[in-house]
C-alpha cells in the first residue's frame, strides 16, 4: 500500500506532462483529449483550453478551463461535452499515475460537475468546469482542529492583555491624552 506522500507525488509527476506539446519517454507527442490538439497547429486557429488539478485532503479537485463559442453554449449537449473533458483528464491522470509510480490510482465518488460560462464577447465564452473525486487510499480527511480555535483564541487574549498592562517606555515622551 502506497502512503499519501508517494500519492500525492505520482500525481503531481501526472500532471507534470499535462502542458501542450508534451513528449512521452519514446519522443511521442502525449494525447489528452483536448480541444486544443484536434486539428492542424499551423493552419487552423487554436482552440484555448487547459486544466488544473490540487488535492485537499483526501479529494482530488479538477478544473478544465476553455473558451467556446457562442453558438456552441446553446447546444443541447454542450453540458455533457464539458464533462466528457474533465473525464478525458481523469483518464489522462490516472493513465499517467500508472506509468510513474507502477500502481493504480483510484478516483471515485465523484461530485456533480460544476460548469460556468461567463460572456467575453458576442461571439466567445469563457467555460470553467469543476469536479472533484474521492482519492483511494488516503484515508485522511481534510484537517479541521477543534482544538486550534481555543489556542487562537488564548493567543489573542494574551496579546491584547500585553497592551494594557505595559509599562510607558523611557523614551515616550507623549502625554497623556484628555489631562
Amino acid at each position: 500500500m502506497a502512503t499519501t506522500l508517494e500519492i500525492i507525488n505520482g500525481i503531481s509527476q501526472a500532471l507534470a506532462r499535462k502542458h501542450d506539446g508534451a513528449l512521452d519517454e519514446d519522443g511521442e507527442k502525449i494525447e489528452i483529449g483536448l480541444r486544443r490538439e484536434e486539428g492542424d497547429p499551423l493552419i487552423d486557429s487554436r482552440v484555448i483550453d487547459g486544466f488544473s488539478a490540487h488535492c485537499k485532503g483526501n479529494r482530488l479537485c479538477i478544473s478544465y478551463h476553455s473558451e467556446v463559442p457562442l453558438k456552441e453554449v446553446h447546444n443541447s449537449s454542450f453540458e455533457s461535452e464539458i464533462e466528457s473533458m474533465v473525464e478525458k483528464v481523469k483518464s489522462f491522470i490516472q493513465k499517467e499515475f500508472r506509468k510513474v509510480t507502477g500502481s493504480s490510482l483510484s478516483l471515485s465518488d465523484p461530485t456533480e460537475c460544476d460548469v460556468l460560462v461567463e460572456y467575453v464577447s458576442r461571439i466567445r465564452t469563457s467555460v470553467k468546469a469543476y469536479k472533484t473525486y474521492k482519492i483511494g487510499g488516503i484515508d485522511a480527511e481534510p484537517i479541521h482542529s477543534e482544538n486550534a480555535t481555543p489556542k487562537l483564541d488564548k493567543a489573542i487574549k494574551d496579546w491584547i492583555s500585553l497592551g494594557k498592562n505595559s509599562k510607558k517606555a523611557k523614551n515616550d515622551t507623549r502625554t497623556k491624552k484628555g489631562s
